[in-house]
């Protein structure tokens, strides 16, 4: 299920005129541009998809040049091979989000912490295999958003920044409003300022925000080893700040056993039919 609170239609002749070869050499077509305010430049690229039936949602906090071309591509291709718009959108968040050691790292911490026991799956790599209807990606940039031409990447925070700071409000704002049941990992401390921010406009509840997880990026090794107790405190090095760590994973246990809880407590309180 999907919403069509999005710019897709708006940009669906674009996609389909673009040579996908010319998205390999760090090439937007200037009809993709959404608008552009002193250094900023947010670009359209097709991450309106909502999946309104998710129980999780992963947050990063822009697309990136790369995905952002990973997208466009995929949608090119399944219009240009008759398929809906809405297809397209589909698959083109789907095609387009977390890969590589960032999604075995994010997976590896979500299953730590205790998110298929609330979920009734194996393992979080189910999310991104045959379990993609309980998992919602996206941003809190939903558009991918450059600053002077190059990935935008967390500075100037997003909330202090009045430019970013709307896009925030007129999109994903509006995506969190959709999902009040779901549960929100944000990836990296800006996206989670992001989230508390939203949770001050009583947007999102506390105990939806998961926050704490280091980044899932590869150059997060250390910290991301800690985090699943595979590293020693003595081993680290000082850029890893151990008590940090340790209070944000007790923190996210605790809140995904009260979800299970609460999911227990519902499902034991649900008459059986007969």
């Amino acid at each position: 299920m999907s919403t069509n609170t999005c710019l897709f239609n708006q940009y669906q002749s674009v996609i389909t005129s673009i040579n996908p070869n010319n998205l390999e050499n760090g090439y937007f077509p200037e009809d993709l541009l959404i608008q552009k305010e002193g250094s900023f430049s947010v670009w359209y690229a097709p991450f309106d998809y909502v999946n309104l039936a998710a129980k999780i949602v992963l947050v990063g906090i822009t697309p990136g040049y790369q995905q952002a071309s990973n997208a466009l591509r995929k949608a090119h291709q399944v219009l240009m091979t008759g398929g809906s718009n809405d297809h397209a959108k589909a698959e083109a968040k789907k095609f387009a989000s977390f890969s590589g050691p960032m999604r075995s790292n994010l997976t590896d911490m979500l299953d730590f912490i205790g998110i298929p026991q609330s979920l009734n799956i194996s393992s979080t790599k189910a999310l991104f295999e045959d379990q993609t209807h309980l998992v919602h990606f996206t941003s809190a940039l939903r558009y991918p958003v450059m600053i002077n031409g190059e990935n935008y990447g967390g500075t100037p925070a997003i909330t202090k920044t009045p430019f970013l700071k709307h896009q925030l409000e007129s999109w994903f704002a509006k995506e969190c409003q959709m999902l009040p049941e779901a549960l929100f990992v944000p990836l990296g401390p800006k996206v989670s300022e992001s989230l508390w921010t939203l949770n001050q406009k009583g947007i999102l509840r506390s105990d939806q925000i998961l926050d704490g997880l280091p980044h899932p990026s590869g150059a997060n090794a250390e910290r991301v080893k800690y985090f699943l107790m595979k590293k020693n405190k003595d081993a680290l090095s000082s850029r890893t700040n151990p008590s940090v760590i340790d209070q944000a994973r007790e923190t996210l246990i605790r809140k995904v056993n009260a979800a299970i809880d609460e999911k227990n407590e519902k499902r034991l309180l649900t008459p059986v039919e007969n």
